[in-house]
Order: structure tokens, then C-alpha cells, then sequence
């Protein structure tokens, strides 16, 4: 459990810089109920207050109702969602999918970036099928932060909307430590 939440960290750390980077301003960071996930939330939140002059606040999702009034209420410019870590995936992306379709139908403001797990999982394409979710996402940037242990890459991506589906567009690219690489490949053996 230690080696996970220090990957966490790592992984935390950049995401936090990537979202300064990206010129974000307010920040909201939206998390499951569980350890894992709360230390990439903490991580990046602290991680983006040393890069910016913005502010940010972590909510845990154990009532997707009660947070989608506090997201709109808050009024972020982006809201990261970190759903990826402990949960099982069926879990994960069945309260991914609710929240999206609850704030699609609330209209809660502001870019979205989603945690890679998400994405792999095929969560951010299951919540596309509901046509609200997907005229929802279409009208906002939609991001996904991939990282790649073998060239010790992070990459944020911004999502573009083709023909026939959506195109992932690298738009930062950075480092990360052969420490970092190191962990997440025992993490992806898992």
C-alpha cells in the first residue's frame, strides 16, 4: 500500500503542475471514498497551489447529488476528476458515469480532466452513449493525463471531437523521474 500511495504522489505532483500549466485559475478535484484516491487528490491540489497563485478544494463523492450542487456552487474553472486507485472497476465506473449524467443534467460549469484509469477503463465512452453526457462534454475542454512508464513520459491530452469519435491531442508533455516510471510499471503488473 506505502509503494501505491507514494506513486500516487509522484503522479500527483505532475498532474498538479500540468493543471497550472494549463492556465487554470480554480480548481476543483472531485474523489472517491478511498485512500488511494484522496492521495492523488491532496498531491495534485497541493502540487497546483506551489505552481499558481490560484486556489482549489477537494470533494469526496459519497453523495454524487449533494456534490454536484457544491461543484456549481464552487464555480471551478476545471474539475478533476480522480477516479482511478482501489475501487473496483465496475464500481469506479458506474459512479464515474452518474456523476457525469448528473452534471450534465445540472449544467455544472467548467473544463473537465479525467484520471487515466477512468479513461482506460472505458468509463469516459460508456458515459458518451447518454446523449446529455455527450452534448454536455462537447460544449467544454475535455483532458485525460496518460503516462507512459517505458519513455518516462507524462502527457496531457486534450480530447477532439472526430468524425466518429474522440481523438486524444497531447497538449503538455513532461518528464517524470526513472523512480516514478519505476513504480508505476510494478503498479501496472497489479
Amino acid at each position: 500500500m506505502e509503494k501505491e500511495i507514494y506513486l500516487r504522489l509522484l503522479t500527483g505532483k505532475v498532474v498538479g503542475k500540468a493543471v497550472a500549466d494549463l492556465g487554470v485559475n480554480k480548481l476543483a478535484i472531485v474523489h472517491p471514498k478511498n485512500i488511494i484516491c484522496a492521495s492523488i487528490a491532496a498531491a495534485t491540489g497541493a502540487s497546483f497551489l506551489n505552481h499558481t497563485e490560484g486556489v482549489t478544494r477537494t470533494f469526496m463523492n459519497d453523495d454524487t447529488e449533494k456534490l454536484v450542487e457544491e461543484l456549481s456552487d464552487y464555480g471551478a474553472d476545471v474539475i478533476l476528476l480522480q477516479y482511478g486507485g482501489e475501487s473496483p472497476v465496475e464500481e469506479t465506473k458506474k459512479a464515474f458515469v452518474e456523476l457525469m449524467k448528473k452534471m450534465a443534467e445540472e449544467g455544472v460549469e467548467g473544463d473537465i480532466i479525467i484520471h487515466v484509469r477512468t479513461y482506460l477503463m472505458g468509463a469516459f465512452e460508456e458515459a458518451l452513449q447518454d446523449e446529455a453526457v455527450h452534448e454536455y462534454l462537447s460544449e467544454r475542454g475535455v483532458f485525460v493525463y496518460t503516462l507512459d512508464a517505458e519513455e518516462g513520459k507524462f502527457y496531457m491530452n486534450e480530447f477532439l471531437e472526430g468524425e466518429e469519435e474522440y481523438i486524444l491531442a497531447p497538449v503538455l508533455e513532461y518528464d517524470i523521474s526513472v523512480e516514478h516510471s519505476k513504480l508505476l510499471k510494478e503498479s501496472l503488473k497489479k
